[in-house]
């Protein structure tokens, strides 16, 4: 009996050889050619849409790809495939720019033994609406692989360059002249911070080509940054950027060697854009996110949103509504008149131009928002999994269980739409819910302090405890 496919908060991912297998990236493929040909519209010119497949640097990523490009020629889909291993933004930006659909063969900053396919569309990740469609379409017809339908190979990472060099302020961004340290994770973005950046000014970590990605988890949390942290110091550079799997996360590093938060750098972008370039619009951002966003919205009198997790729910918001700023806790950032999808290298060129246009330390940019909206101190645990659960009902059970006040605090609100978030009368939250890509719980918190966050994260584990391996 075939295995069940579905997408989870970003495409679909699977263990290599387990159930990410070719057998099972044909089924795939062929439900994405089904779904191609029977949603996507005819040109200008009367002919079929253009599609890209593209590739990080995983294990047999190329030959995976390869396969999907191969079974939507054989399905009469006009398809170019990438002829090296590109980041998941560039494949995104074609979507944008020249393709229908990309079609991205990656697991994004899931362990090296994990691989997985994205889909997007009009620059960002597909809705859950169009992933929910395409898995209808599984075993719908059988796989239709032709020999010799090889697709065109090319590579078209410059004119993701291009877009990105379109998108930011090169006068300002040449009066940078600290030092960046780079820590690529061998990951797919390899390099691509020399292309903005003299290579003098760069100071690269990990950028060979690893498939056990050193025997590390490819993901740019605080966790697994203690190399960029140490070198940042050592060589006295002015800031520290790391880039997951597929370059598309972003973690930052303040001259001192502090780990940056999503919510600090959201806080530090959102005011600036809004500030200085006067963005207009609804601020987006997952339910995981804190309260220096929204205190933002307070003072500027917008609108502000939140959305389940996952950068595809923010992205959905992007093309449906007049959306100025849009976040997710896991490093994905993106605004207005940019690419609306996460794009690690976007958001280290915005803080860098931050930097050099105020003349302002990483370390002093975050002073400045905390002292104006507010303390953050922001934290994720993450514990085994025991079993598959439904979030819905599991976050029911524990909003139930809920005492009127936690730690001291009273809550004054519960939403259960990705998980159960306590809110807090002060802003202050904590959030339960299982990750959509790994077998693993997730608890995440924020307050004004370290202690109280901590607090709230182990009242937190002891309600998931239920649920724990």
């Amino acid at each position: 009996m075939a295995s069940e496919i579905k997408f989870g908060t970003d495409g679909w991912r699977g263990v290599i050889a387990w159930d990410f297998t070719f057998e099972n990236v044909r089924r795939m493929a062929q439900a994405l050619a089904d779904y191609i040909n029977e949603n996507a519209p005819a040109g200008e010119d009367g002919k079929a849409p253009k599609i890209f497949v593209g590739y990080d640097r995983r294990f047999m990523s190329d030959l995976f790809a390869a396969d999907i490009a191969s079974i939507f020629r054989s399905n009469k889909i006009d398809v170019t495939l990438s002829s090296r291993p590109i980041s998941t933004p560039v494949a995104a930006c074609l979507s944008l720019n020249k393709f229908w659909m990309s079609v991205m063969v990656t697991a994004s900053h899931n362990p090296a033994n994990y691989n997985g396919i994205k889909i997007k569309l009009a620059g960002g990740s597909a809705s859950s609406r169009v992933t929910k469609e395409v898995e209808e379409f599984m075993d719908q017809n059988s796989v239709l692989f032709l020999y010799g339908q090889k697709a065109e190979q090319k590579d078209l990472s410059a004119v993701y360059f291009k877009y990105v060099a379109s998108h930011v302020n090169a006068k300002k961004l040449s009066a940078f002249k600290g030092k960046v340290v780079m820590d690529y994770m061998h990951g797919a973005a390899a390099g691509y911070l020399e292309k903005f950046i003299p290579a003098k000014q760069v100071i690269a970590l990990r950028a060979e080509h690893d498939p056990t990605f050193g025997g590390e988890q490819p993901e740019p949390v605080e966790k697994n940054l203690a190399l960029l942290k140490k070198t940042v110091t050592e060589k006295k550079a002015a800031l520290g950027v790391a880039f997951d799997g597929d370059g598309d996360r972003v973690a930052l590093v303040d001259e001192k060697g502090n780990y940056l938060t999503p919510c600090l750098i959201a806080a530090v972008l959102c005011n600036h854009l809004i500030k200085n370039k006067k963005l207009k619009g609804k601020i987006v951002q997952t339910v995981s996110m804190g309260y220096l966003l929204k205190r933002i919205a307070r003072k500027y009198e917008m609108l502000f949103e939140e959305v389940g997790v996952g950068f595809k729910n923010v992205a959905e918001r992007m093309g449906l509504d007049d959306v100025a700023f849009g976040v997710e806790e896991s490093g994905g950032f993106a605004w207005k008149g940019n690419l609306p999808d996460r794009d690690g290298l976007s958001v280290a060129l915005a803080f860098l131009e931050i930097m050099a246009s105020t003349g302002k330390k990483a370390s002093e940019l975050c002073a400045d928002v905390t002292q104006e909206y507010g303390s953050s101190v922001y934290m994720r645990r993450d514990l085994p999994l025991a079993k598959a659960v439904d979030k819905g009902v599991m976050a029911e059970k524990l909003r139930k269980k809920l005492p009127k006040k936690i730690n001291g605090r009273r809550v004054a609100e519960t939403l259960t739409f990705d998980g159960l978030k306590i809110i807090f009368e002060n802003d202050e939250w904590l959030l339960l819910r299982p990750s959509g890509t790994e077998p693993l719980l997730r608890v995440y918190a924020e307050s004004a302090t370290k202690k109280d966050t901590q607090a709230l994260l182990e009242f937190g584990e002891k309600l998931m405890a239920p649920y724990q391996k």
